[in-house]
């Protein structure tokens, strides 16, 4: 799995840029928000997911951690695939689309191209718990200390939902400040969850 590119920007459209990375150019598929963050760049770190498929293997690129796990969430829906998935985060924000999928707003998501009612029904049961309150604790969760995020993308991936997580975690940075270590706040937010 490539998890990043760094290197200079060669090209950057509104879907797709090249990367150079010491003289390799990588294509990577990106959305519209990625391109609005990076379009005056000359050298970038590109978050990256890569889809392999029967036919092909495409890259596709991410401004920031939190557009590539909401699009990896949007993935993992039934009948949702990568360009569905980036056409979503071209239409909307990464956090107009956790506020869409949060408080049920079916309509929002009906308005995406390729999304009809029965896509985005599932999208909306699949992913309710998955992005807690529209992103807005991870909001202010991304205001704090690195460790916080950090440990926010731990306990998710141990399988916690993101909404029980940030609970604890604001819960563990009030008692026991801002200033802990990684392991130690996971270690704390264990006891919670």
């Amino acid at each position: 799995m490539i998890d990043h590119l760094a290197g200079k920007v060669d090209r950057i459209t509104p879907t797709y840029a090249v990367i150079d990375c010491n003289g390799v150019g990588y294509i990577t598929h990106i959305s519209l928000h990625t391109y609005t963050q990076m379009k005056d760049s000359t050298s970038v770190k590109m978050l990256t997911h890569l889809a392999i498929r029967e036919d092909a293997h495409v890259l596709y690129g991410f401004a920031d951690e939190h557009e590539r796990e909401l699009f990896k969430l949007l993935i993992s829906v039934s009948g949702v695939g990568p360009a569905t998935a980036r056409v979503m985060l071209s239409s909307l924000n990464p956090m107009e689309i956790e506020k869409a999928i949060a408080t049920g707003d079916l309509l929002t998501l009906k308005k995406i191209k390729g999304i009809g009612a029965k896509s985005a029904e599932r999208i909306l049961v699949d992913l309710k718990d998955k992005v807690g309150r529209g992103g807005f604790a991870g909001m202010e969760l991304s205001h704090t200390s690195g460790g916080n995020s950090e440990a926010l993308l731990a306990l998710v991936a141990l399988g916690f939902t993101k909404l029980a997580v940030e609970k604890v975690l604001l819960k563990v940075r009030q008692e026991n400040g801002s200033d802990l270590k990684v392991e130690e706040i996971i270690k704390l937010a264990l006891k919670y969850l």
